[in-house]
């Protein structure tokens, strides 16, 4: 198998539970269209992914992290995606919140998404993205901008299916054959 054949993304049968989160006070006070959310829904849903909860919050560590602890234990998504509050801004609390009820970080992830966003815009380098296992759910924290968002998303893309994969425990994951096969996630509720 050459190492281009293992950057192959698998083929998934079936769909991966979802959940979006959307963190931003301006949003959740009615004061701001929710662009990344929407377009991450929509995108998301050809990972392919089914979105089993969504939620639209302020700027509180808190109520992000209860929100993520009880769609965790609610909906069991594989991937829960934040999106807002991971700037500099002094409310900007996403990652604190993220990694409070996290199991560990997966920092490539991080790592591909702002050397991405570098070749974009040199402020790439102010985002402060996370991923995160909690459980059997990856949970990844993209900027709140749509843009930011969208090359955060798509720099990750391809290991998406087989991140989740993994982080499920499925068997073919760590073989060559889970590169190639058919894999069937668990499906949506």
């Amino acid at each position: 198998m050459s190492g281009d054949e293992r950057c192959e993304p698998p083929t998934v049968g079936g769909s991966w539970p979802v959940a979006l989160l959307t963190v931003s006070d301006m949003g959740s006070a009615g004061r701001r269209e929710d662009t990344s959310g929407a377009w991450l829904g929509e995108r998301l849903g050809q990972l392919p992914g089914v979105l089993v909860a969504r939620g639209l919050l302020p700027d509180e560590p808190d109520q992000i992290g209860a929100w993520i602890r009880e769609t965790i234990e609610g909906s069991s998504p594989a991937l829960l995606v934040c999106t807002g509050g991971t700037g500099l801004h002094p409310r900007d609390r996403t990652p604190e919140a993220v990694l409070a009820v996290a199991d560990y970080q997966v920092p490539g992830m991080v790592e591909a998404m702002r050397a991405y966003g570098m070749t974009k815009t040199p402020h790439a380098m102010l985002s402060r993205q996370v991923a995160a296992v909690r459980g059997k759910t990856l949970i990844l924290a993209l900027p709140g901008a749509l843009r930011a968002a969208q090359e955060s998303l798509e720099a990750v893309w391809a290991a998406l299916p087989h991140a989740l994969e993994m982080v499920a425990g499925l068997p073919q994951a760590s073989t060559p054959a889970g590169h190639a096969g058919s894999v069937r996630p668990t499906p949506a509720g």
